[in-house]
Order: structure tokens, then sequence, then C-alpha cells
């Protein structure tokens, strides 16, 4: 076979990238980019970025049809991403997006959802000397086998099966699993409207930061609901999902949402969300889910617990294998204003 060559187009200054808003249509269109190089985040989604494109205010810039840059505002600050492109390009396009913050915007580089392939990567290249890099340990994601939250097996998940008996033996004949669309979409805005009004109630939105100090996470899960309202708008943006939920009597009383990471091989759970009064629907539609929408999938990720307990505790009980931890990256050595 004839080997080729592929001949590198020039990088462009830092003068001349032009960031736009991440639309419905960049969902699918920018999909590949995502998947170019090993990374286990949920972030490294198109989905989970339009998800949070409002809330972080989002921005892209698509370079020689081989790259995506991204900034966004975290808290009220412009901060950059990881370059989206192959490994081997990752130094020159992290270098090009360092300069974009140095010379156009007259920054520092930051970097707050660096994942750890990325920075490991960077660390090897020698890039990061001159940068502060911080773990944030309450943004790790959690990771399991995918078989083993498919079939429950073995004593440590003993007790997840026990609230799926009780669930089947109690809700018999009165409950389904099925696959989820755009007809549905009522269905889903109505029961995500009530799911958030009950943990608002409950008072289960304070959170609580790697610090122990507390804080509104449920402004987070408020943002998160936003998104899913955002997704449904567009079919171009639900086609990208896979979305199934539970039936009770006829009603919708659970329901889960998530993408498909090729290059890892791993199913992406960015929504799951039931009736927390039902026993064992929780561990049903974890279980239905992962079985109807991500049989291939070989690892889970099941994104952070957004800094609350009883959030953090559900998922260590069903025994991660690892994270995908995240780190902030601040550069140090920018030259400050006279």
């Amino acid at each position: 076979m004839e080997e080729r060559t592929e001949q590198k187009k020039a990088l462009p200054e830092p003068t001349e990238l032009q960031f736009t808003e991440f639309t419905p249509e960049d969902v699918a269109g920018l999909r590949d980019y995502y998947h170019l190089r090993p990374n286990r985040s949920c972030d490294n989604s198109p989905l989970d970025t339009y998800l949070w494109q409002e809330y972080y205010d989002i921005r892209r810039c698509v370079v020689n049809e081989e790259a995506v840059l991204m900034v966004d505002q975290e808290a009220g600050e412009l901060a950059g991403c990881i370059p989206l492109c192959r490994e081997e390009r990752l130094p020159e396009y992290f270098r090009l997006q360092e300069r974009y913050f140095n010379e156009v915007l007259k920054k520092p580089f930051k970097i707050y959802f660096a994942d750890e392939a990325g920075v490991s990567f960077l660390k090897e290249q020698g890039l990061l000397e001159h940068y502060e890099i911080r773990e944030e340990e309450d943004l790790r994601d959690y990771l399991y086998e995918g078989d083993a939250l498919r079939t429950l097996a073995g004593r440590k998940l003993s007790k997840k099966r026990n609230h799926i008996h009780r669930f089947e033996k109690e809700y018999e004949g009165r409950w389904e699993y099925r696959p989820l669309g755009l007809s549905q979409k009522a269905e889903i805005l109505s029961f995500l409207t009530e799911w958030e009004q009950g943990k608002d109630a409950e008072g289960e939105g304070q959170g609580i930061a790697p610090d122990e100090s507390s804080y509104d996470a449920l402004e987070s899960l408020h943002a998160e609901v936003e998104g899913v309202e955002a997704i449904l708008k567009y079919p171009c943006v639900f086609q990208e999902v896979r979305a199934g939920g539970i039936y009770i009597d006829g009603r919708l009383r659970a329901f889960s949402m998530g993408t498909y990471n090729p290059y890892e091989e791993m199913a992406i759970i960015d929504i799951e969300k039931a009736d927390p009064d039902i026993d064992g629907l929780y561990q049903m539609i974890n279980q239905q889910f992962l079985l109807h929408a991500f049989p291939e999938a070989k690892l889970v990720n099941r994104e952070d617990d957004v800094g609350l307990p009883g959030l953090r505790r559900s998922k260590l009980s069903y025994y991660p294998i690892g994270y995908a931890r995240k780190f902030a990256l601040y550069q140090k050595d920018f030259p400050k204003a006279p």
C-alpha cells in the first residue's frame, strides 16, 4: 500500500481566531473532534458542551478543519479548554490558544476542566512547566464496568439486586421501559419540572465543597434541567442522544439520557432522574437504560456528584473502578501590565 504523507497547514495567527457560539448544528457537525484522542471525561461530548452552553457561555473556533478551540465563562472569568484534536497535534494547538489569551486577550491562560490524559501528555511534552496544576477533586467523574452495571452480579451489588426485585414484585405488570424520542417531549419536561420542584422542597440543593464549605448545588441542577429543555428544542441535537424511561401505570416516573464515546467504548450518562419515593426505581432506570441503550459499552461514566452528599453515597455504592480526574491549569509566568 502506498504511503501518503499529510501536508500540515500553517497555523493562523492568534489575532485571526474567531470564536462563535456553540450551535445546535455543532452537536453533530463537531462530534468527531471529541473522539480523536484518549479522554474519559464526561465533558468530552458535544452533547455535554451543548447541555451547558448557555450556563457557561461557551464559544468555539474550528482551526484548519482539524482542531476545535473553546472558551467559556467560568465564575465570570474567561477560561479555555484543552484543544479538541489528535494527540500529536495537541502541543501546537495548546500553544496557539495560549498565545490567543496572552497576545489578544492580554490575560494569562487558564483551563478549569482539563482531562487527565490531556494534562499528562502536555506535561510529558514540557508544556506545563510554567503552570500551576490543581486537581479539582469535586469534579471527578465516576467510572464503572459496563457489564457490572448491566448484570449487577456479585456480592457487592446484592443490595442493588434486592431493590430491583422488590420493585419488580411491587409493580409487576404495571411497569415498562421505553426508548424516548421527541414525541415524548411534553412528558419529559413535565417529569423533570416535577423532579426539580421536589428537590427544592426537600432542601436537597445543599452541596459540600472540597474545603467542607457549603454551596447551592441546586443552581447547577436547575441549569442541567434547562439544558435538557434546550436539547429537546432541536431534532438535530436530540438525534445524537440515547434516551429512555420507565413508565408505571402509563406515567413516566424515571428518565435517563446519554451519549456514546466510541474511542473509549464508553457510555456517558448525562441525565438520570427518578421519583425518589418509589423504592428501586433509581436502580431500575440505571440498569434498564444501560441494557437497552448501551449494550455495547465496556465502560460507563456517570459524571460527578455535584458535591451532594446523597448523590456521592449513591455513586460510591455502585463501586466505581476508577475516576476521570480533572484539573485546573493556571499560567504562572504571564507578565503583569505595568
